[in-house]
């Protein structure tokens, strides 16, 4: 088992400039890397980073491509909970990555297993996700795969867990309005990203960590399957990090 390289930053804030760190010497390298997204409040301090380091000349998107990892099923990508918007919102309407050049999927695939077979073959195309960016849930799912019997390989379907529904209800008006099923990269898509960043802040974070990192690989921890990644960086502030 393979144990991640650990950056310990004091906050959230300083969480955000060292992922960035990570994302400037992937891009510095090659410009038109292809980069894995995720959503949530956990990434929105390197979100900030990465709009700031461009509008200083650090980093130039204008080659770089993007494939997030998940949407809710059933939301159209304006609508105001999608996850397109909010990497509309929060990243790409801020930076000089073109349109055409990020895919999130489709939350209002009719053919869904048509939808999941072409973001698979988009990302294909690219030539494969250079740098992934993860968070992790609180059961240790990445992206919507969760708690599980095996670990789901391709862009598939999911039907959301109670614990995830209970989590994602802050951003809507109540858990009733919470979308039941998403669209998700695969653990297998995930794992052939050629390099992890994970970042992770909150002291209710710990015991998933340990598990994930320092427990078994059991797909009932999906996260814990990165064990087997040879590049995963860790990024979590002092009160994420497990043996404090």
């Amino acid at each position: 088992m393979l144990h991640p390289r650990i950056i310990v930053a004091k906050d959230p804030e300083a969480v955000g400039k060292a992922a960035a760190d990570q994302f400037e010497a992937v891009i510095a390298k090659k410009p038109a890397a292809v980069i894995g997204l995720a959503t949530g409040s956990t990434p929105l301090p390197l979100y900030r980073e990465l709009i700031a380091r461009e509008k200083a000349g650090k980093i130039d998107f204008t080659k770089v491509r993007s494939a997030n990892l998940d949407e809710y099923k059933g939301l159209a990508p304006d609508h105001e909970q999608s996850y397109r918007k909010f990497m509309q919102d929060n990243l790409f309407d801020h930076i000089s990555i073109k349109p055409e050049n990020t895919i999130v999927p489709l939350g209002l695939a009719e053919d869904v297993d048509a939808m999941c077979a072409a973001y698979e073959e988009k990302i294909e195309e690219w030539g494969g996700v250079d740098l992934q960016l993860l968070g992790i849930g609180h059961d240790g799912h990445i992206g919507f795969n969760e708690p599980d019997d095996h670990f789901p390989a391709m862009t598939h379907e999911v039907k959301l867990t109670e614990m995830t529904i209970e989590a994602n209800k802050r951003f809507f008006n109540s858990a009733d309005e919470v979308p039941r099923a998403a669209f998700t990269m695969g653990i297998g898509t995930i794992m052939a990203a050629r390099k992890i960043v994970m970042v992770v802040t909150g002291k209710d974070k710990r015991d998933i960590l340990k598990k994930t990192f320092w427990g078994p690989v059991d797909p009932q921890v999906p996260a814990s399957i990165l064990q087997f990644h040879p590049d995963v960086t860790l990024v979590c502030d002092e009160d994420a990090y497990p043996f404090n």
